[in-house]
Order: C-alpha cells, then structure tokens, then sequence
C-alpha cells in the first residue's frame, strides 16, 4: 500500500511509482476490523515492489492496512521471527 499523501518521493520511496496499489483505491487496504483482506493482498500478490512495500512498513512501524501483501497480524509476526532469530546469531 502506498501513502498517496505524500507527495514528495525521497529516493528510499521511488518504488512506489511502480506499485500495483499506485492509483487503487487506499479503503480497499485498510479493511474494517474482521473484513476480507483478500482483495488487498490479491493486488500485491504480483506486484514487483512488494519486498520493498513491505520492508517501508517494517522499517516505519505501519500499523494499519495491508503493506507488501501482509496484515498487521502477519507483519507482527513477522518482526518476531527476524528478532529471534537475530538473537540467535547475534545480529541487529
């Protein structure tokens, strides 16, 4: 999902110009609570940005929505792991 809001594209967010979600509606990624995120991630699903769409939420703490395909739930989980097994080899 891409922050239409912000107009001002440093180069760390240049990949947004070529997101599937570029020109989507942004509701669609940030479904009520309980709602299908199954349209969402089915638009990231082939997207060639998803990688870097998904490390800007890692990295900017995204709360909310559907970022690189997954929910908050999954990108959660998903920090966890990576510190886990950070700790077990002994990097940050």
């Amino acid at each position: 999902m891409i922050d239409s809001h912000n107009d001002d594209l440093s180069p760390e967010r240049s990949w947004q110009d070529s997101a599937n979600c570029l020109g989507v509606d942004p509701d669609l990624f940030f479904p009520e609570r309980g709602a299908s995120t199954r349209e969402a991630k089915e638009v990231c699903r082939g997207c060639v940005v998803r990688g870097d769409c998904l490390e800007y939420a890692l990295a900017n703490g995204e709360k909310f929505g559907i970022w690189g395909g997954l929910s908050e739930r999954e990108r959660r989980r998903l920090r966890r792991q990576r510190a886990q097994a950070n700790r077990r080899t002994g990097t940050d």
